[in-house]
This record gives C-alpha cells, structure tokens and sequence, in this order.
C-alpha cells in the first residue's frame, strides 16, 4: 500500500514499541494512531486460536480508524518491528490531518480488496506471491548482498497473511523456489525473481 505524499502536520507524542509487543487489543474504540517507524501488523483470532492478519500498517499510515466513528475494536495491532508511533490529531479539529487520513482510509479500502479479490478468486501461490511482493518495501525487509529483497517473515506469519497453514504455506513456498522466483531461508524468503513473482500474483 502506498501512504499519500500530503505534508504531515507536526508531531505529536511518540512512543515506541518493542517487537511483538501488543499497541492495540480489542475493545472499546481510543485513539487514532499514525506509524512512524517500523510495521504495525493488524490481526484477529478466530474461535480456534488461529491467527489471522488483516492489513499491514507501514510509516504514514494510521490504524484504530474505528475511534473516529465510535465503533468497537474487534483486532489486535502488534508491533512487528521496533515500531514507533503517534497519536492523530482529530481530523475534526485539525484541517490539516483530515486529508490525509482520507487518503490513508481509500487507500487501505483499496489493498483490503485487493486482498479478498485474492482470498475468495486466487489459489494460494497467488495469495503468497502478492504478499512478499507487498512487503518488500516494509520494515521487515532488507536487501542482501545480490541486491535481491529479503523479507524476513516466517511461513506461519505468513500463512497467517494469507489464510492458510504453515504445512501448506511450505509446500508453497517450495513450488515457488523450484519455479527460480525465490529462495526460503530460516525466518526469511529471498526474492529472486520479482518478474516472476507477479506474473504468479496476477495483480
């Protein structure tokens, strides 16, 4: 998801978070925040205990939306990385915040989508593919000595991402290897092949 490209207003309180470490729990609606620094990821839990992410928040983008219309919080936001974040200024009060939470909500109407186009239509090698390709310019990725992107995600954060298991999210992932499109290291997936990994994605 890209973040609007608007003039930020000043900033307010900062606070940082450590990784893993819960921002937001379900439960009656607070605040609004704004990422800084680092990766916000947003995930529920279903009757089973399985995780589930829902979207990630990366730097410029905000999350606790449901504060601005007094609705009951029904996920869970955990720092992925150090992460540090702010609390929003009231759009109401604040002309200058208001256009870019604007954006901020299209544009992540826009990826969640894209990402139930994928769950409900798209086989999982799909669902996978896109999701690397989307967090390859996130705080949990870096660059190695090739110049190839490296996300360092495991396959049950990452099944999680999808909508799957990790047994099936690894065999995934090793189709995907033999394809050249990438490689599977231990907490981390090389991108060999970013041409190829679209063409799977089909975005």
């Amino acid at each position: 998801m890209t973040t609007s490209t608007i003039e930020r207003p000043a900033q307010q309180d900062a606070t940082t978070f450590a990784p893993g470490e819960i921002i937001l729990f379900p439960g009656p609606p607070d605040r609004v925040l704004r990422v800084e620094e680092g990766l916000v990821r947003v995930h529920t839990v279903d009757d089973d205990g399985n995780g589930l992410t829902l979207r990630y928040v990366k730097p410029g983008g905000y999350f606790g939306e449901e504060a601005l219309v007094g609705l009951e919080r029904r996920y869970f936001a955990e720092a992925v990385t150090e992460t540090t974040v702010e609390e929003a200024a009231d759009p109401r009060d604040d002309g200058l915040e208001a256009p870019m939470l604007t954006a901020h909500l299209v544009e992540a109407l826009e990826t969640m989508y894209r990402s139930l186009h994928r769950l409900a239509g798209k086989r999982l090698r799909a669902r996978i593919a896109a999701e690397l390709l989307e967090l390859r310019d996130s705080a949990i990725a870096s660059v190695d000595d090739e110049g190839r992107a490296v996300v360092h995600i495991t396959h049950d954060d990452l099944a999680a991402a999808v909508g799957s298991v990790r047994e099936t999210v690894t065999k995934v992932i090793g189709e995907l290897a033999r394809y050249g499109a990438l490689e599977s290291g231990y907490g981390k997936v090389v991108l060999r092949d970013v041409a190829r990994l679209r063409e799977v994605a089909g975005d």
